[in-house]
């Protein structure tokens, strides 16, 4: 006699939603179903649905995010339309992509007591501090909010649902805007409540984390749950993922373009055929390639290091320009302290001696963990706050003796958040809303030629607020080149995008680069440092740390280490196989494991 599996938690049934205002459904006949005890990913490009989908577990679509809706959703038993939001949170708990919208008490301490305070919940403050000490900022407790960089914050947040201890938590993108040791701590706690026998759903765009925590993939698209597969399966179908602009995890692809498969029975994926199918982690990728002869740069054999890597080396070898003579040092910071007035203990300082010197023609990433003081560096670039000591000069001018707005014409700073900088109901009105108010009376050349040159023609009428977030980063973009600065600051510009996205970043700060003199990026990504940058400028506890080309900033074990660096996978494969020096990227990787030249030139292989 068999028993039958008890029904899901969460069913979702030909589900489809509305915002009102629009003629399209943003949700059309979704179906899926998530059981307590597994861990799912919802994949999918900006504006697929996937973050509408999720609203829905817990009633915030339609309760809160109200629209038209068909079909029907039940959590626990219950249909979610019977059920407020309330009710439903103490099943489902969700932390928002827009995390700090969630937030609304003054202390750490207090928000993430809120929730369960607010439940009745008599052992609440235990909760909180449970909550806190798991995800590794109980030091934080009594700091306030304000206080916080964007990434402890975002952990903050998910302290506060955790607290609730919810049957099933949805987090939407749970990477973002962490440093990859904490983005590291979220999932393993994630994985954790998963092995106590509750249910975790990921809205992420990070096929390499899902690879590594997920047991099954959810694929939406258009609005639909096109299908649902075990993890190594899901990251196999590479023809799809592709069509969504879902990169797949760099060693999948590093396989695929090696032609290396593991398994060939139970694990095959469609796409792998009765060959098997190829890695997703890192851990599969060293096996399959432990017996596959290496070469390094120079035509040598396994571990010999190539010449060169010194500080004016690019990424695998490539020359970087020379710096200019004379005039070429565009942003000037030298020896300068920074901290945060507090309420509760003084100031707490965040940048302590730091100098620092950006060259005209330079590409710089500045990394490092959460509060290390990179989005505060940026700041103090533009003016917006004033070292305590120490001084910071953009092209000659001490940024303490001119004001914010004066500077504004030398250097813009995009935003972490880019809605932050739309103000105005369309994009073009924002492009020119600085121009006008400077009385510019060419401004209206000027947005048509920046709304032009970043192809933001079909958004020029939309209001900025309501674009996917890979136009919104275009757009507040364009709001910034429209002063025509020769210094671009940009807070994790890569943050939450899907493939086409981040193409569109990138192909953005190229056009960006022909514009400017310099360009300064603040980021948690890698991937995207390695292939963009041509110096990385590492910063823990409020000091430079090391200032290198990417080949040996993310090479360097120590760095990495003092930083939460999560190195590429390039080179975390390129180290466990004895490659030395390690490859930056999965192209100088298949080169360097003997890609054949069909393969090399792009043939067989999507790019």
């Amino acid at each position: 006699m068999s028993s039958e599996a008890p029904p899901p938690l969460i069913r979702v049934e030909d589900y489809a939603f509305r915002y009102p205002g629009t003629d399209e459904f943003v949700l059309d006949g979704a179906t899926l179903a998530v059981d307590t005890d597994e861990f799912l990913a919802v994949l999918g490009g900006n504006g697929s649905g996937k973050t509408t989908l999720c609203k829905a577990f817990n009633g915030l679509v339609p309760h809160f995010f109200e629209g038209e809706t068909e079909g029907k959703v039940v959590v626990d038993g219950v249909d979610t339309t019977e059920a407020s939001v309330g009710e439903l949170s103490r099943t489902v708990g969700y932390v928002y992509q827009d995390f700090e919208n969630q937030l609304v008490q003054p202390t750490v301490r207090r928000e993430v007591e809120f929730g369960p305070l607010n439940y009745g919940f008599d052992d609440y403050r235990e909760r909180a501090t449970r909550a806190l000490e798991r995800l590794g900022v109980g030091h934080l407790a009594e700091q306030f909010i304000w206080e916080l960089s964007g990434g402890q914050k975002h952990l903050v947040a998910v302290a506060g649902v955790l607290a609730l201890d919810p049957e099933v938590i949805v987090v939407d993108e749970p990477a973002a805007q962490l440093d990859p040791g904490n983005a590291e701590r979220v999932y393993d706690v994630l994985a954790d409540l998963r092995a106590d026998g509750r249910g975790v759903v990921v809205i992420e765009h990070d096929t390499e984390l899902v690879a590594e925590y997920a047991d099954r993939v959810a694929l939406v698209d258009d609005g639909a749950v096109r299908w649902t597969a075990p993890t190594p399966d899901a990251l196999n179908r590479l023809d799809d993922l592709r069509e969504r602009d879902i990169h797949p995890p760099a060693v999948t692809a590093l396989g695929e373009r090696l032609d290396v498969r593991i398994g060939g029975d139970e694990n095959n994926s469609p796409d792998a055929g009765d060959e098997g199918r190829y890695p997703v982690t890192v851990d599969e990728a060293v096996d399959a390639l432990a017996d596959r002869p290496v070469t390094t740069p120079d035509g040598g054999a396994r571990g010999v290091p190539s010449d060169g890597g010194g500080r004016d080396a690019a990424p695998d070898g490539d020359a970087r320009d020379a710096p200019l003579d004379g005039d070429a040092s565009v942003v000037d910071v030298e020896d300068v302290c920074y901290g945060y007035r507090s309420m509760g203990s003084g100031k707490q300082r965040v940048l302590d001696g730091l100098s620092l010197s950006v060259e005209r023609g330079e590409k710089v990433a500045l990394v490092g963990s959460n509060g290390a003081g990179k989005s505060t560096l940026l700041k103090l670039v533009t003016g917006l706050v004033r070292p305590d000591a120490g001084t910071v000069e953009v092209l000659g001018t001490d940024t303490a003796e001119t004001a914010p707005e004066r500077l504004a014409d030398d250097v813009v700073y995009v935003h972490q958040q880019p809605e932050e900088m739309f103000i105005e109901d369309s994009v073009e009105k924002d492009v020119g809303y600085y121009l006008r108010q400077r009385g510019r009376e060419d401004a209206d050349a000027v947005v048509d030629e920046v709304v032009d040159y970043l192809d933001l023609g079909a958004f020029r009428s939309a209001d900025g607020r309501l674009l996917s977030i890979g136009q919104q980063r275009r757009a507040s973009l364009a709001i910034a080149l429209a002063m025509e600065p020769s210094v671009v600051l940009l807070d994790e510009p890569t943050g939450c995008l899907d493939v086409e996205s981040r193409r569109e970043v990138e192909a953005m700060l190229d056009s960006v680069e022909r514009r400017v003199d310099a360009v300064v990026v603040a980021t948690h990504d890698l991937q995207f440092v390695a292939s963009w940058a041509d110096r990385v400028v590492v910063l823990d506890d409020g000091r430079i740390a090391a200032d290198a080309p990417p080949a040996e900033a993310l090479t360097d074990a120590a760095i990495g280490a003092a930083a939460s660096m999560r190195p590429p996978q390039a080179v975390q494969v390129s180290r466990r196989l004895g490659i030395d020096p390690p490859a930056t990227t999965i192209d100088a990787l298949a080169e360097r494991l003997g890609e054949p030249p069909e393969r090399a030139d792009g043939a067989g292989r999507k790019p």
